[in-house]
């Protein structure tokens, strides 16, 4: 049993050209590290509001997720980022997150982003109750999508199925309170279910940005700012018992 995970987590924009942020992923994703995270959509940014994303939908063996294998492989880790992927209606992909290279995973967004004014139901297909968990250098990774931030039972799910760190890739959109809910929300997460918590949003204007990582006990690991930026967290095994038996939430809890 592992008792540290490095976390890179890699603040960008992704493009409206998938090629070009292929290209990138050599560039951004470095060595050094048990687990890279990149925002949700990073393989083709969602557009304007309301674009039709289905032409960029990529089955789990395309260009995009064969390009986060090499990388991934290349640079000895495992590689989390977001991509639109063919499902069962053409005109509504899923939004999914692909995990590569010294682990392989899968996760389809559940919770559509049907809130301040948006509908990504109009244009994506929500996935099935099916909370992902996936090991990477001996720690077990809940996997959630922006959106699901806002829905602790899938956390809980996550954790009850044996997840220590949940990871949140996002293109959380910027607006008014928008930075307080990311990171009120991430810092609850990790509280009330003991697990450390990585957030990794897409950066401003359009993007809220403030990608962090919490402790179990909910303190600040690392963060950054609205600006592109890539910054790295040491996740300990040490933190997680710690917090579980100062906080034993988890064994108190009653149905």
């Amino acid at each position: 049993m592992a008792d540290q995970l490095r976390v890179t987590l890699v603040q960008e924009a992704s493009d409206l050209d998938p090629e070009t942020n292929r290209i990138r992923l050599a560039e951004l994703v470095p060595e050094g590290s048990d687990l890279v995270v990149l925002p949700e959509a990073f393989a083709r940014d969602f557009g304007s509001p309301g674009s039709d994303v289905a032409p960029y939908a990529e089955p789990l063996d395309g260009p995009f997720a064969t390009a986060l294998t090499q990388v991934a492989e290349q640079r000895g880790t495992t590689v989390v980022a977001g991509m639109f992927r063919t499902g069962e209606d053409p005109q509504r992909p899923l939004n999914t997150l692909v995990v590569r290279g010294a682990a392989e995973a899968s996760y389809d967004k559940i919770h559509l982003y049907d809130s301040f004014g948006y509908r990504e139901s109009d244009r994506l297909s929500a996935g099935g109750w099916s909370p992902v968990v996936v090991e990477v250098g001996g720690f077990q990774v809940g996997l959630m999508t922006c959106y699901d931030l806002r829905f602790p039972e899938l956390a809980r799910d996550l954790v009850l199925a044996g997840a220590e760190v949940l990871v949140v890739p996002a293109a959380w959109v910027a607006g008014e309170r928008k930075v307080d809910h990311w990171l009120t929300l991430l810092r609850a997460r990790a509280i009330e279910n003991t697990v450390h918590v990585v957030g990794v949003g897409q950066p401003g204007p359009r993007y809220t940005g403030y990608s962090s990582a919490f402790s179990p006990l909910g303190d600040v690991l690392v963060q950054t700012g609205p600006h592109p930026g890539r910054v790295q967290a040491v996740l300990t095994r040490e933190d997680l018992e710690a917090a579980r038996r100062i906080n034993p939430s988890l064994a108190n809890r009653r149905r």
